[in-house]
């Protein structure tokens, strides 16, 4: 097998509706899986939905939130230019991917749950028999993603995301366009969470991979890895 070619799709939104506060990308949901896809040799693509400048959610770059690979990425010129330069997801329909990965942060909950691209590509993705990835908010944009087959991805599988009480504790409730812990209910899906909120947890069913929320980073990208490397071998 040649080089493992991952694509990792991130918002461009970088404010709540109400414009009171700012949002975006939350950082460690890139970072750890750039980083073990790097360290691999990987081919690493990142886009989002209107390609150019990719707005960090400014709580995740707080001392107690930055871990240390993301601290190092951030203070990286290379990694900044990187942010500030994403590919446009539109333009990238025709690569194959062995996977594609959504990044969270608040701001995918205003452009991913409805992007074309993001469904198509993602609808393409698993009925080839290959990896789909989901983390935090992110996962929020396989909600409307459907098969051939009229039905919805993620119907009947096991997964996870930001819980509706997580959203309590990040006291961003008031400001979220919706509720994700219904919405993925609503679709048929079997949500899964971590014992103790703002805990990691990573659920791996079939070719779907999904993580709960930014603590989740580290071990979503090993769980990712892992899988991916199983095709290599």
């Amino acid at each position: 097998m040649g080089m493992m070619k991952i694509l990792i799709i991130v918002t461009n939104i970088g404010m709540y509706a109400s414009g009171n506060l700012k949002t975006g990308l939350w950082l460690s949901e890139l970072t750890h899986i750039y980083h073990m896809a790097k360290e691999k040799g990987y081919d690493i693509t990142i886009a989002s939905p209107q390609g150019g400048n990719i707005p960090v959610d400014p709580e995740s770059l707080k001392h107690f939130t930055l871990d240390k690979i993301s601290e190092q990425y951030w203070n990286e010129d290379d990694f900044r230019l990187l942010l500030a330069n994403s590919e446009k997801l539109s333009e990238l329909t025709q690569e194959e991917y062995d996977l594609i990965y959504l990044a969270g942060g608040h701001g995918t909950m205003y452009d991913f749950p409805d992007d074309a691209t993001i469904q198509s590509m993602a609808r393409n993705q698993f009925e080839k028999g290959k990896k789909v990835a989901a983390i935090c908010h992110g996962v929020g944009g396989l909600l409307n993603v459907k098969l051939s087959n009229g039905e919805y991805l993620i119907q009947g599988k096991s997964m996870t995301g930001f819980d509706w009480f997580e959203e309590t504790i990040a006291r961003r409730k008031r400001e979220v366009p919706f509720n994700l812990e219904a919405a993925i209910k609503e679709r048929g899906a079997y949500l899964k969470k971590a014992f103790i909120p703002m805990t990691s947890k990573v659920v791996v069913d079939g070719n779907l991979i999904t993580g709960q929320n930014p603590f989740s980073s580290k071990e979503m990208a090993k769980v990712v890895i892992k899988e991916l490397e199983k095709i290599k071998n």
